[in-house]
């Protein structure tokens, strides 16, 4: 059977809303790690075959050609733009590979790109011709069943006794995890000086007890330091054929060895990545522990502890350079992120070494990737 690699990966630095990448469109924002990742695999933009990227905000329209356009690929180049919310970025990945696998395409850029700060406001027409306007679209056709995902991670920390000590001590460790992480994936922009994510601070668990509380009544709350910042970002990973890979003959490369997409019930959404991991590992017979690397999408501190316990991980292994509440969460760019992250984190291990990237989205979805590190391919 074909296989698809990744042989490079680069991102922006993750910014609050409002922040360093306001002023930017998301085509903008993806241009620079898109022709980042091109030169650090050696190709240029003729030998691009397909774009896909994941978006969720940007108002309809085909960001992804307007990306790939403004990065100066050929207008031959074909781009499409997928909306799975939070799994966008993640599934692109999935729907490269298997454009390669099923010989499609030879070189797919893909990734993800969003910007909370230029989102365009969203409105109805009302019954008597004024907009209506609204926050999110519905993620279900069930009015009793298309929880907020703040409300809804609430009750996953009621249902599995996630207690606010937990969800706080787990966004205390993500802070500092990310504070001491190298940046390797950065792609500085505009005025930028510091290889570094605008959001991550030395967060104290006496400061994230003293957090405000955005959700919830009891002791199983989500408050401003449980729950990822609304963000811009954007990422680019090549995917490419092993035709490809033999005649570039990198010194790194990651071999996507599976993946899978789940739903469950778009009431606790959250739980959604267990049931596409243990998919994976059942497709790739690999067993969580095996896993050097793992990065669990943090949205909110109970989804990702909820998803970790489900798991024999390597508590080391986990999240080893922070995450998304220590970062920032730029929905369509998120799952793409967590792609990065595992790429460059692997670089750190031998030959042979796995790592897993799993993320949930709004409506009940799941995506997990398992990735493993080839052996060197340059000749001798």
């Amino acid at each position: 059977m074909a296989s698809a690699y990744l042989i490079a990966a680069r991102r922006t630095s993750v910014e609050p809303r409002g922040g360093v990448h306001a002023g930017r469109g998301v085509h903008e924002l993806w241009a620079p790690v898109a022709t980042a990742a091109l030169a650090d695999a050696g190709l240029g933009s003729d030998d691009v075959d397909e774009v896909v990227l994941g978006n969720a905000l940007y108002g309809g329209g085909n960001p992804a050609r307007v990306a790939a356009l403004h990065s100066g690929l050929p207008a031959s180049v074909p781009a499409s733009t997928i909306d799975s919310q939070c799994c966008s970025g993640l599934d692109s990945v999935v729907l490269a590979a298997s454009s390669v696998v099923s010989g499609q395409a030879d070189v797919v850029l893909c990734g993800g790109l969003e910007s909370y700060s230029k989102r365009p406001l969203r409105a109805h027409h009302g019954q008597d011709g004024c907009p209506e306007f609204y926050l999110r679209p519905p993620f279900t056709p069930w009015t009793d069943r298309d929880p907020d995902m703040i409300e809804a991670a609430v009750h996953l920390a009621e249902a599995f006794l996630i207690s606010d000590t937990r969800q706080n001590d787990w966004a205390v460790e993500s802070h500092q995890k990310a504070l001491h992480s190298c940046e390797r994936e950065l792609v500085l922009l505009g005025e930028q000086a510091e290889l570094k994510d605008g959001f991550t601070r030395n967060l104290s668990v006496q400061l994230a007890a003293r957090a405000k509380v955005l959700a919830g009544t009891s002791e199983y709350v989500q408050t401003s330091a449980t729950t990822a910042v609304e963000a811009d970002a954007a990422a680019a990973l090549l995917v490419v054929s092993a035709a490809v890979l033999e005649r570039l003959k990198p010194d790194y490369a990651l071999e996507i060895m599976g993946s899978s997409r789940s739903g469950a019930d778009p009431v606790l959404p959250g739980l959604a990545p267990i049931a596409s991991t243990k998919r994976v590992l059942s497709k790739t017979n690999v067993k969580a522990q095996d896993f050097a690397v793992v990065e669990i999408m943090e949205a909110f501190a109970s989804q990702a502890i909820a998803c970790a316990d489900a798991f024999d991980f390597d508590r080391l292994a986990v999240n080893r350079g922070g995450g998304a509440l220590a970062r920032g969460h730029p929905i369509g760019a998120s799952g793409a992120i967590l792609a990065v992250r595992l790429f460059h984190e692997l670089k750190t291990e031998p030959e042979g070494a796995l790592g897993l990237a799993m993320i949930a989205a709004a409506g009940g979805l799941g995506t997990s990737i398992v990735l493993q590190r080839k052996a060197q391919c340059t000749s001798a």
